[in-house]
């Protein structure tokens, strides 16, 4: 019963071309068991006129057929949906995206403060630098932006379009810190949305043109700004610094955990304050321990980069603007920074 209605129906033209059938107009067609036939002609709107004559002759000719017992036909305008006026953004891109210009990035972590991550990663940078690598250093320690003192690097970044910010640049490093943004003795007082929004920008507002290597100085810990730099950003593995003593590096097993958990390699560990020698006596001192990261790095799989010297050269000259491997290139405590970039490149990495 149902084909023979259809096979009428498909007879009656519609006004747009083409048959009623085969055009969509016909909607919600039911047939009962007793012949009676429904279904809705569904029209555009502008066009209603046009359909009354198709609506009348359906009528009629669905009646004619004798096993139909009644038809009832209605009639429906249905009207375009209103344009969508809301602007269309671009889809954001899902999981760590490569930042433009840059070949690889490596964080620079540590497990508790005041183990000398920041100290490290200048004298790094300048390490790569000599060795005619393209460096950026992103100081990302938002707590402790410690960077443009140990760089020797003020004044406010530009921003030419109110969009793009320009890094300022010392010793052959191009530099970006959120100190830059701040005063000296201002604190930054914010949560976790504001430290990640501020990340992104740094990494991908900052004009970092064509770079071998971007380190990263992360604050110490497992917070936001860890996650939100290897979630958002594809970082080529992380350096571990730490002091040979048992609370830091108890500090520094959750850091490396937090990195394999987010699918960045660890590239070695470098253990910081070794030792000391006396200036005056030349008596050697191991005020922190001595070993506890290498036998760490040996039982994790990861190489020791280095081991520091806690020594009073390499912080004056941190403070001084000039990273000891800038100021004192042939000194011991210089050669020691110098270790790490060299394994660095050896592995590839910079």
């Amino acid at each position: 019963m149902r084909e023979a209605v259809l096979a009428v129906l498909k007879t009656i033209a519609d006004p747009a071309g083409g048959d009623i059938v085969a055009s969509g107009v016909v909607r919600a067609l039911t047939v009962s068991a007793e012949g009676a036939v429904r279904f809705v002609l569904d029209v555009p709107a502008s066009r209603a006129e046009a359909y009354k004559p198709v609506k009348a002759e359906a009528e009629a000719r669905l009646a004619a057929m004798p096993e139909v017992a009644g038809v009832s036909v209605v009639m429906t305008a249905s009207t375009p949906p209103p344009p969508d006026l809301k602007p269309q953004r671009p889809a954001e891109p899902k999981g760590p995206q490569k930042v433009p210009g840059v070949e690889r990035i490596i964080a620079v972590a540590s497990g508790k403060g005041g183990v000398g991550k920041s100290t490290l990663t200048s004298n790094l940078a300048c390490a790569l630098a000599q060795q005619g690598r393209r460096v950026g250093l992103l100081d990302a320690d938002v707590y402790g932006p410690s960077q443009p003192r140990m760089l020797g690097v003020s004044g406010r970044p530009a921003s030419p379009d109110g969009k793009t910010i320009l890094p300022l640049r010392n010793h052959g490093v191009t530099m970006m810190s959120l100190g830059l943004m701040t005063n000296d003795d201002q604190a930054v007082v914010w949560r976790g949305p504001m430290l990640m929004g501020a990340l992104q920008q740094m990494l991908t507002q900052v004009q970092w043109g064509a770079l071998d290597v971007l380190l990263v100085d992360l604050p110490p810990g497992t917070g936001d700004v860890q996650m939100t730099l290897a979630q958002k950003a594809h970082v080529d593995g992380a350096v571990i610094v730490s002091t040979p003593q048992d609370v830091a590096l108890l500090d520094a097993r959750k850091g490396i955990d937090m990195f394999r958990q987010l699918d960045v390699p660890i590239l070695g560990m470098v253990e910081n304050m070794s030792t000391h020698v006396c200036s005056k006596c030349g008596h050697e001192e191991h005020v922190f321990g001595h070993g506890g990261v290498a036998a760490e790095a040996a039982k994790l799989g990861v190489p020791l980069l280095a081991e520091i010297p806690l020594d009073l050269e390499i912080r004056l000259a941190s403070d001084g603007g000039a990273p000891v491997v800038v100021s004192a290139p042939d000194s011991a405590q210089a050669r020691a920074f110098a270790a790490v970039a060299e394994a660095l490149v050896a592995q590839g990495m910079a």
